[in-house]
């Protein structure tokens, strides 16, 4: 099983979300946070189990409960999280991020 890496902005989405939904509700930051990280788990073992995204390299996988997506990229000696995206953000807005 792989490491995963997330980008700087990867990290700073994901407290984005968890403060967002803490502030909805309490508790629902930290099942947000509880699906984010069961998603990065299970594409350590499977990095496969996300679909290919477009012509990019990059695979996705969205979120059972939650309108948001994590784009990532299996590299030689890590997984590489580049983006933990809400559904409804402008498309591709990560592209340009590098590891």
């Amino acid at each position: 099983m792989k490491p995963a890496v997330t980008h700087p902005e990867a990290d700073a989405e994901f407290d984005q979300g968890i403060a967002y939904y803490e502030e909805k509700r309490q508790g629902l930051g930290q099942e947000f946070r509880e699906a984010v990280l069961r998603v990065i788990e299970e594409i350590r073992v499977n990095p496969a189990r996300g679909a290919p995204y477009k012509r990019t390299g990059f695979r996705h996988f969205p979120l059972q409960r939650f309108p948001w997506v994590l784009y990532y990229r299996e590299l030689d000696a890590s997984i590489w999280f580049v983006a933990i995206a809400h559904g409804s953000r402008r498309p591709d807005y990560w592209r340009n991020r590098q590891p």
